[in-house]
């Protein structure tokens, strides 16, 4: 598949699945590209940007539909996603999208502030998703190559569910998703 049209089919589930809900006050495709543009703001290298345009990228490819966590049950979109982006991308990207969850885990583990500020889906899916990481899971965390970027994003993440919030179009990011391309 060439590069372009990587792209365009991930515009294109944008565009089909970005209108789904999570139980926050945003949809998929909002919450995605409010998270890159923090990201962006915030001066984070271009892989960076691209893995906050694509860290739910999970949501929009699996069809276990939006209620999900109602019924209780993980739809590991983290996994799905990363699978997906590691065809295409390079680790820069699908790595810190992979660990996005693990780094809410991590962060709930070391720092009862951020718990504290957890929506109610995100806690709801922390539940389902194996809670905080004990001490050893800590550790082991810590010693992922993507740690800190995977931090970031989740930060990112967490900043990105701003209702009506203005944000550039969805094309605006293609040479960050370019630069984060397999060669």
């Amino acid at each position: 598949m060439s590069q372009s049209t990587v792209i365009d089919e991930i515009f294109d589930a944008f565009q089909r699945r970005g209108q789904k809900t999570y139980g926050e006050r945003v949809n998929m495709s909002e919450h995605m590209l409010q998270s890159a543009y923090f990201a962006e703001q915030a001066g984070a290298k271009p892989t960076l940007i691209a893995s906050a345009l694509l860290h739910d990228i999970g949501h929009l490819i699996h069809d276990l539909g939006e209620d999900i966590a109602d019924k209780g049950i993980d739809a590991i979109h983290e996994e799905v996603g990363a699978e997906y982006l590691e065809k295409y991308f390079v680790p820069a990207v699908s790595e810190p999208a992979r660990l996005h969850v693990a780094a809410k885990r991590y962060l709930c583990a070391v720092d009862p502030q951020y718990f504290a500020e957890l929506s109610a889906a995100s806690v709801q899916s922390l539940a389902l998703q194996g809670g905080p990481f004990s001490a050893e899971e800590v550790q082991t965390f810590e010693q992922s190559p993507f740690f800190e970027d995977a931090i970031q994003l989740r930060r990112f993440d967490e900043m990105g569910k701003v209702p009506q919030m203005a944000t550039p179009e969805l094309e605006h990011y293609r040479p960050f998703l370019e630069a984060g391309l397999r060669a």
